[in-house]
Order: C-alpha cells, then structure tokens, then sequence
C-alpha cells in the first residue's frame, strides 16, 4: 500500500502526520509506504527523515490577507504562476508514485497535491484541526471523501455533516510518557515553586518572548518556568533575561530554542501550567496531559481560528484562560497567573482539560484509512 502524506511546513500539520503514520505502521498487516509532498521546508523534512520516511517536494503559493499592493502583485504571482506550477510538479510525483490514498493535514502547502491527487483519481481524506477551516481545506473539502475533524461536528463551520468525523487531533502518543524525575535531570529543574512552562510553537511567538523577558525577574519569585522561544528569538531572550534576572532567580528560569520529542514529553509532565498559542495541535496536546493553562490567541491566524478554538476549548472544560493580544499587558497576565494558583485547585483544572481529548485520535484515524485500503 502506497500513502501520500501532505500539509503545510509547521508543527501543526507535521506532528499529527507523524503520530497517524506511526500508528498506520503499527496497525497494519501489510507493507505501507509512505511519501511526503509538499513545499520545501527544513523543519518537514528533518522530522519525516527522522521517521525514515522519503519527502517529495512541490511549489505550494498562498493568498495573503493583509493589505498593500506589494502584497497584491504576490497574491497574483502566486495564483497565476507558483500554484499552478506546484499542481504540475505534483501531477507528474503522484502519477509516477501511483499511491492508494492521499491523507492531507491541510494548509496552503497541501493545495497543490489534492487538486493533482484529484485530478489523477487518487482518493482523498483530509483532518482538519481548527473550528474554523482555513481557505485551502474549505477549497479542497470538496475533493475528499471522509474529513476527520479536531473538535465536535457541531462546532465546526462550514463541511458537509454527511462527510465529518469527529476524532479528536492526532498526537504522538510519546508525549504522554515523561516524567518529572527525567525532567529534573534534562532540564536542572528545582520543583521549589509551581511550574510554568511558556512554549511559543515550532516557530516561536515574539510578543510572547517580549513579555516574558519584561515580567520574568518578578515572575520568576513565584514560579519557575521552562521558556521555549523558537530558533529565531532564543539568543536575544537569553541575552536579555540573563541581563535582568536577579543571581539568585537564575537557577529557577530555562530558557530553550525548541525541545526534541523526548524533551517535550518531559516539559509537559514537569509542568504545572501552560502558556501558550492556541493552536489545535498545542490545545490537544495540552488537554492529553492534562494541564490547565493559559492561552493567547495568535491575533493574525486565518479567520481569527486561533481565537475561536481558544474559546470553544475554554468553554466546554473550564481549565483555560483565554487572554487575546490586545489585553495582553505585562501586569495583567502576572496578575492573572497569579490568580489561577491562588484562587483555583489546579490539580481539578488539570482533570477538566484531561476530559476533553482524545488521546487515541492518531489510532482512530490510521485504523480508519488502513479499513478503506483493505476494503
């Protein structure tokens, strides 16, 4: 059996199509084969090279939503020329790789492989992550026959009901097994005070490493926090909070560029509480181990999904605090972080959030295609 796996360049898309190629391999009594396509990306093809799977790659254009006619003339250049050029460069891999099915995690950098995979008679499924459906899985929702969806139906916009399946976000079933014993030793951890952990996703967030770096000498006499800051933004965190933290604070702050998967597994079972975007991958990541948490919307994200998956999350398990941009002062947030320890049971926090995933999501999905394909 031959599967194509496509998606857009972050960790978003990347980690839920590693978690459901795992457990297809697992599940599966025959010979699977996959094959990443997509557009070119570093972060991609290290993690998929670390699976030993073969990555393919494809020009993937995308439309801009923010104003200026710069932006205008490379929406233009995008739709008239890089995305039909990416449809061909991926017409001619999937006609030659001939697979059986075409899982797509949706973004932009899937476009041109569903339209190809389509185009070619491939069948299609798709997951999507969010409440609100980014443009290019609204696009390509019409060539898929079966989309896996992160949150209930009856939250998510815009698909046919007739064509959804709820089943929760693929997540690497690894990440469920740290421990705060492992996390001591990897990370020089005191467990003094409450642990906060503060994670910025595969790219990193600079609004929440300029906060951070303003609150952390104070931040730092209550809790002791574990900062991931993205590749981009680590060495002016470092340098910034070395030259601001008190001596004897020091010990109590980690700060990290990004974290492997062994790291991450352990960041989260030595965590109290997490700050974080509000991506679906993080939200569903955070819910698995059971953490409550802080999130802070991305204000750019598409449709403002970021938001809405925020809310609906904080919603139905009372274990988040939802904090958008705009009120996102240095003061407040302390002062709101603050509060959660002093005025809520953290523990029952934590269990709420636990009630809402669905930490087999990646299993459901891979018994689900490996059923079509034995069909």
């Amino acid at each position: 059996m031959k599967i194509i796996l496509a998606g857009g360049g972050t960790g978003g898309h990347t980690f839920p199509l590693i978690a459901v190629l795992r457990q297809i391999k697992k599940h599966s009594l025959n010979v699977v084969d996959f094959l990443y396509l997509g557009p070119k990306d570093k972060f991609t093809h290290h993690f998929f090279k670390k699976e030993g799977i073969e990555t393919s790659f494809c020009m993937a254009g995308k439309i801009r939503r923010y104003g200026g006619i710069s932006t205008f003339f490379k929406n233009m250049g995008d739709v008239l020329f890089i995305i039909p050029i990416g449809i061909l460069q991926a017409f001619v891999k999937i006609f030659f790789y001939a697979p059986d099915i075409i899982f797509s995690k949706g973004g932009y950098g899937s476009l041109p492989v569903v339209i190809a995979g389509a185009l070619l008679g491939v069948p299609i499924v798709m997951h999507e992550s969010d409440v609100i459906p980014g443009q290019a899985n609204k696009l390509l929702s019409s060539f898929a026959f079966k989309i896996y969806v992160a949150f209930k139906e009856k939250d998510v916009s815009y698909f046919p009901l007739k064509k959804m399946m709820s089943v929760g976000n693929p997540i690497r079933e690894t990440i469920l097994n740290g421990s705060q014993n492992k996390a001591k030793e990897i990370f020089k951890l005191n467990f003094k005070k409450p642990t906060v952990v503060v994670l910025g996703g595969s790219q990193g967030s600079t609004r929440i490493n300029e906060l951070i770096i303003q609150i952390a000498p104070e931040m730092l006499k209550f809790f002791e926090v574990i900062h991931q800051t993205g590749y981009e933004d680590f060495e002016k965190v470092k340098k910034y909070t070395s030259a601001l933290i008190p001596k004897e604070l020091k010990s109590d702050y980690h700060v990290y560029p990004f974290f492997t998967e062994e790291e991450m597994q352990n960041v989260y079972a030595a965590s109290d509480l997490i700050v974080a975007r509000a991506g679906a991958g993080t939200i569903f990541e955070i819910s698995a181990v059971g953490r409550p948490s802080i999130l802070i919307p991305l204000p750019e994200s598409a449709q403002d999904h970021q938001l809405k998956n925020a809310l609906t999350y904080a919603k139905l398990t009372e274990s988040a605090l939802v904090i958008e941009e705009k009120n996102l002062t240095p003061n407040f947030f302390l002062a709101e972080l603050k509060n959660m320890f002093q005025f809520k049971n953290i523990a029952e926090l934590g269990k709420k959030a636990k009630q809402f995933g669905v930490p087999n999501s990646a299993e459901i999905i891979a018994k689900d295609i490996i059923k079509f394909l034995e069909l």
